[in-house]
C-alpha cells in the first residue's frame, strides 16, 4: 500500500492520546471509502496530539488523489477535543455531507476529504488497521467457521465470540436493533454447535398472545375446541437441538413463567396434557428491546432473564460500521445474481452517507432492487436513479455551500454527489448555477472545465455528473494534455 502515515500503527501501538485514560485506546480515522482505497491504510491511529491531512506524501496521514490539497486540513488536539480545521484547501473538507472550516469530532462523525472517506473513532482504531473495506484481512482472521457474518473488524470479533460459545450449552441472548443479524448469529451458533436436533424458530412478536403456548408447548387432543389431534411444539420439535426465540421482549408473562419451568426442569408440558416431556434444547434468544429497563419495570421476569442472560452477543447498527457498507453491497449483488456489478462513485457516496435505520436488511433490500433495475446480471453498473426514494430524499442538500460563499473566499469546485444541486460557476450564486451536463462536452467545453478547475478531473466530473474515468476518455479522444492544466 501506498500513501505510508507516520501515524499507522498496529495493535501493539503503545503511546498514549493525550487526554485519554490509563488503559483506554487511540482515537483515529477509519476508511470507509475511497475510489484507489489500496492505496490507503484501513485505518490511521491517532498517537500525536496534531497531524496533517493531505497529498504530500510527507503528512501523517496521506490521501494519495489530486482532488485532494497538499495540505488540506489538520487534526489537532484541543482543550479535551480533537478539532478537524480545514487549511484553505481548494475543494473543502466536509463532516456529515456539509463543509466545514472548523468542527469539533464526536466519535462516528463521516468525514471527506476529496473523494475519500472517513469516519472518526474516539477509540480503538487501532483494531480496524488489518481489515480492507474489500474484505481483505493484513493477517489471520480471528473467526475461522461462522462466516455468515460479512464485515470487518467488528464482524470478525463477534464471529469468533459466537464460535467461542457455540459448543457450550450457555443460552445466548443476541441483542440489536431489527435488521442487525440476529437470527443468523443464531443460526450460526447451531450449525457450530454440533448439535444433532434440529433449530426451531419463533418470533414472539408475530403470534398472537393466546396462540403461542399452544405454537411453543404443543398441545394434546381435546385440550381445546379444535385440538382434534396432539401436535407437538417446537420446544419439542427442538430436543437435541436449539430452539431460537426472536423478539424475546414480547412474550407475555404467563408464557415466560412456562419457558423458566422448562429451562430449569429441562421438561415441557403440553397444553391438556397431564405427563411432561424430557427435552434436551439450547436457547438462544434476540431482542431489540433493552430487558433491563422491562425487568426493573416488571414487564419481563427477573429469573428468567437470569436464565436467558448466561452469554450476550450485542450486534451494531450497520450506522456504526459502514466500512462494511461497501462489502455488504457487493456480497448482496452477488447473491442476487449480479457479482460483477459496479457501483458508481454517486451511489456510494449514498450508501456511506445514508444511516440505514432498518440496517443490514434494508441494504439488502436496496441492492436486490438495484440489481433488478440496472440491467443484465454480470455487466451491470448501479447508479443513482436506481437507489430507493428514501436515500435520494435523505441526499438532498449533500455538499451544498451556504451562499453567497463559503468561509474561504469563494465558491469552490467541490460540488454535491448527483442527488443535490450541481456546482456554481466562479461568482454565480448556487440558486442559479448550471445544472450538471448529461452528455458529453465539446472540446472547447473541456478544456474550458479544465481551466475553471486546474486540472482537477474529480471536479470536472462532478460538473459534468461523470465518473473520472469517463472524463479520462474524453481527454484522450481530444487528444489534451492535463499536465498543462495543473
Amino acid at each position: 500500500m501506498t500513501g505510508v502515515s507516520s501515524s499507522y500503527h498496529g495493535e501493539g501501538a503503545a503511546e498514549r492520546t493525550p487526554g485519554e485514560n490509563s488503559g483506554s485506546t487511540h482515537p483515529g480515522l477509519v476508511l470507509l471509502y475511497a475510489p484507489n482505497y489500496e492505496q490507503f491504510h484501513p485505518a490511521y491511529v491517532f498517537t500525536v496530539p496534531e497531524l496533517i491531512i493531505g497529498r504530500d506524501a510527507t503528512n501523517p496521514i496521506c490521501v494519495p488523489e489530486q482532488a485532494v490539497s497538499r495540505q488540506h486540513a489538520r487534526i489537532s488536539y484541543v482543550d479535551g477535543r480533537w478539532m478537524l480545521s480545514d487549511l484553505g484547501s481548494r475543494n473543502g473538507t466536509m463532516v456529515a455531507g456539509r463543509f466545514v472550516g472548523e468542527h469539533a469530532l464526536e466519535n462516528l462523525d463521516e468525514i471527506r476529504i476529496g473523494d475519500a472517506i472517513f469516519k472518526f473513532v474516539a477509540a480503538g482504531a487501532e483494531q480496524y488497521v488489518r481489515y480492507r473495506i474489500d474484505g481483505a484481512i493484513f493477517g489471520e482472521k480471528r473467526a475461522r467457521q461462522l462466516n455468515e457474518l460479512v464485515g470487518g473488524c467488528q464482524m470478525d470479533a463477534i464471529a469468533a465470540d459466537v464460535e467461542r460459545i457455540a459448543p457450550t450449552e450457555l443460552s445466548c441472548l443476541v441483542l440489536g436493533e431489527t435488521g442487525t443479524g440476529k437470527e443468523v448469529v443464531a443460526r450460526g451458533i447451531h450449525r457450530i454447535s454440533g448439535r444433532r436436533g434440529s433449530f426451531q424458530a419463533i418470533n414472539c412478536a408475530a403470534i398472537p398472545h393466546n396462540l403461542l403456548e399452544s405454537e411453543l408447548f404443543g398441545y394434546r387432543r381435546g385440550a381445546f375446541s379444535g385440538a382434534d389431534r396432539d401436535k407437538p411444539g417446537l420446544i419439542k420439535l427442538a430436543d437435541g437441538g436449539t430452539l431460537f426465540l426472536d423478539e424475546i421482549g414480547d412474550m407475555p408473562l404467563e408464557a415466560q413463567a412456562k419457558l423458566l419451568r422448562v429451562l430449569q426442569m429441562r421438561e415441557v408440558f403440553p397444553l391438556g396434557g397431564t405427563t411432561a416431556d424430557k427435552v434436551d434444547i439450547r436457547v438462544v434468544c434476540a431482542t431489540h428491546r433493552d430487558l433491563y429497563a422491562q425487568v426493573r419495570d416488571g414487564r419481563f421476569r427477573g429469573d428468567l432473564f437470569a436464565r436467558l442472560n448466561e452469554h450476550v452477543v450485542r450486534l451494531p447498527p450497520l450506522r456504526e460500521r459502514k466500512e462494511d457498507v461497501m462489502l455488504l453491497a457487493r456480497s448482496f449483488a452477488a447473491r442476487y445474481g449480479a457479482p460483477r456489478m459496479s457501483f458508481t462513485f454517486s451511489v456510494l457516496v449514498a450508501l456511506m452517507h445514508y444511516n440505514w435505520p432498518f440496517n443490514v436488511r434494508e441494504l439488502e433490500s436496496c441492492i436486490k432492487r438495484g440489481v433488478a433495475l440496472s440491467g443484465p446480471a454480470g455487466g451491470s453498473v448501479l447508479d443513482a436513479p436506481q437507489l430507493p426514494d428514501a436515500i435520494a430524499e435523505f441526499m438532498k442538500g449533500y455538499g451544498v455551500r451556504p451562499p453567497p460563499a463559503d468561509a474561504f473566499g469563494g465558491p469552490s469546485s467541490f460540488g454535491p454527489s448527483s442527488f443535490g444541486p450541481g456546482p456554481s460557476l466562479p461568482g454565480q450564486p448556487i440558486s442559479q448555477a448550471q445544472p450538471s451536463r448529461r452528455g458529453a462536452p465539446s472540446e472547447e467545453e473541456l478544456r474550458e472545465l479544465l481551466t475553471r478547475h486546474r486540472g482537477n478531473i474529480a471536479a470536472v466530473g462532478r460538473e459534468l455528473g461523470k465518473e473520472r474515468m469517463q472524463v479520462h476518455r474524453w481527454l484522450k479522444k481530444y487528444g489534451i494534455d492535463l499536465e498543462k492544466y495543473r
